[in-house]
């Protein structure tokens, strides 16, 4: 019986070190320069696996690749050190996965053209739960701060995943909703996963690896670039069941994302704005395109569970609910706060909409007892609007 189980250790042990040694080379062949995921499948095709094609000849390269990109790639080959480079992965808490392994998120998968691999810190998305892409401008405003961090709550109490790129503004704001009610939200970089940009979002970036994952198909060590971010989005959209656009200008990136949702078969949302704000230009226009419209993450939800056909815990109210009054507080301050948007808004526009009684010095008194309990909050001097 003893020696029965030693075989089976042994045997175990085995295909394990088997994984990894294909697993050295898979990160070997990801690092080798201007490959990119359609060259890879394509040298595959040929060699089988990336070790067949560390050792394929110049002629079965060449291919693939010119005799340019070919010297190039055969002095960054000579460089690596295959295994040595695979243990510091590891020990940077590092995991790389290929499309041929079953940890691939089976969502990018089906996408037109799925990265060759994904470096991630934390954890991959999770394929049975649901989940929901929130993008939108970095510069954003007030109101649309105030409806990614509300959405990504609500998201995040359901249950439902939220996938961003982590950048400043819409999506930093709705992954960091997320998490702050113990959600999940998974962050897809244009960098690598050990580079933390903007480096702002560290203390998202952090939580990102405790309660869901960084993700990226580029090399570790890789700073951000303008050029990555394009390639980053179609990994955004193709993680997700439904793309949500928050605010996005005429012309912004967030329109890119968004066709590249279309093509994967993503339902888009957008959330509706003024006719008059430029940061609801890009929405409003795919609005009259007809993108469906986000009035409620009740809704959206809902969709969700005819979508995957699964139950969900819908507490979702409509995003512009702004509570229950205390009771605790002076009822004379209830018609100073019902004055108030989500949009600041100045004390002569907060006046005129009270009756006479109420004189500039008493609203002004009002509002910072407001703003002690948290109803309101001060923008700039003499600029108003509810807390978020």
């Amino acid at each position: 019986m003893l020696q029965t189980v030693r075989d089976l250790l042994e045997i175990m042990e085995g295909i394990m070190e088997q994984i990894q040694e294909e697993k050295a080379y898979n990160y070997w062949l990801a690092a080798m320069p201007g490959m990119g995921s359609h060259r890879i499948r394509q040298l595959l095709e040929l060699c089988g696996d990336a070790r067949e094609a560390y050792g394929a000849s110049e002629k079965l390269w060449q291919q693939v690749v010119t005799t340019q990109h070919y010297e190039a790639i055969r002095a960054a080959k000579s460089a690596w050190d295959v295994h040595g480079k695979y243990e510091q992965l590891l020990q940077a808490n590092i995991s790389f996965v290929t499309q041929k392994e079953k940890e691939y998120p089976r969502r990018l998968a089906d996408i037109s053209d799925p990265p060759y691999g994904l470096f991630y810190k934390g954890s991959l998305p999770v394929e049975e739960k649901p989940a929901v892409a929130v993008i939108g401008a970095r510069a954003c405003s007030e109101y649309g701060r105030y409806v990614a961090g509300e959405l990504g709550r609500e998201l995040g109490r359901s249950g439902i995943q939220v996938i961003s790129g982590m950048a400043r503004g819409i999506d930093g704001i709705s992954q960091q909703g997320a998490l702050e009610v113990g959600g999940s939200s998974y962050g897809v970089l244009g960098s690598g996963v050990d580079v933390c940009y903007p480096a702002d979002n560290k203390r998202i970036y952090e939580q990102l690896i405790l309660q869901g994952g960084i993700l990226s198909e580029y090399i570790p060590g890789t700073m951000a670039k303008a050029q990555n971010f394009p390639l980053r989005n179609r990994i955004v959209s193709g993680l997700c069941d439904i793309l949500v656009v928050v605010e996005a200008r005429e012309k912004s990136g967030t329109l890119i994302t968004v066709d590249m949702a279309l093509e994967q078969g993503r339902e888009v949302y957008v959330v509706p704005g003024r006719i008059t704000d430029r940061l609801s230009d890009g929405c409003n226009r795919l609005l009259k395109q007809g993108a469906g419209v986000l009035l409620s993450p009740r809704d959206l939800i809902r969709d969700l569970q005819e979508q995957r056909g699964c139950a969900m815990s819908v507490t979702a109210g409509g995003l512009s609910d702004r509570g229950a009054f205390p009771e605790h507080l002076d009822r004379a301050l209830l018609p100073v706060w019902q004055q108030l948007d989500y949009q600041p808004k100045s004390l002569e526009e907060i006046l005129s909409g009270l009756p006479s009684a109420y004189t500039g010095t008493r609203v002004y008194l009002m509002l910072g007892e407001l703003c002690l309990e948290k109803l309101a909050r001060q923008f700039t001097p003499g600029y108003f609007g509810l807390f978020s």
